[in-house]
């Protein structure tokens, strides 16, 4: 029997689109989360917030960090660990949600707030001073909890916990 050439060419297209979608998915799932989740707290003036943060302190972890996502869940956030202490500067390109972003000293203290970042700017927001690291959560989040410039940020990074 002599095979059908329409059949054989249907079959490979099958599989290339089947290999094409496996590799996607892979890389989809790769883009969409850091290596590991923790716990953190921040102590306001009117309680105790927490949150669940995924980490990025890798320098792939750090220069992908939330982009291409196009939701952040309330009580959700990425910690941007950039240890030592040092001026940071960041920026939205390729973030679809505004984000509050909270720069955080080596004590834990928090050193400023960028709130409602502007989605897919290219804009340098600065920590405007020396900082351990960057949270990154909704936008209002900062507003809604009260969360201001000198709370404690209690997390292991911050040899707390």
């Amino acid at each position: 029997m002599i095979p059908d050439r329409n059949s054989a060419w249907r079959a490979t297209r099958l599989w290339l689109a089947a290999a094409v979608m496996a590799v996607s998915v892979v890389l989809a799932g790769s883009a969409v989360q850091a290596a590991s989740f923790s716990t953190l707290e921040i102590a306001t003036k009117s309680g105790v917030q927490m949150f669940s943060v995924e980490m990025a302190t890798t320098e792939d972890e750090k220069q992908k960090g939330l982009m291409y996502r196009r939701e952040l869940a309330d009580g959700k956030g990425m910690l941007f660990d950039f240890s030592p202490e040092q001026q940071i500067s960041m920026w939205m390109k390729n973030t679809y949600i505004s984000l509050d972003m909270i720069f955080i000293r080596a004590d834990g203290r928090i050193l400023r707030i960028a709130e409602n970042t502007e989605p897919e700017s290219t804009a340098i927001i600065s920590s405007g001073g020396l900082a351990r690291a960057v949270l990154e959560v909704p936008a209002g989040t900062a507003k809604k909890y009260g969360i201001a410039p000198g709370d404690r940020v209690s997390h292991s990074l911050f040899g707390r916990r």
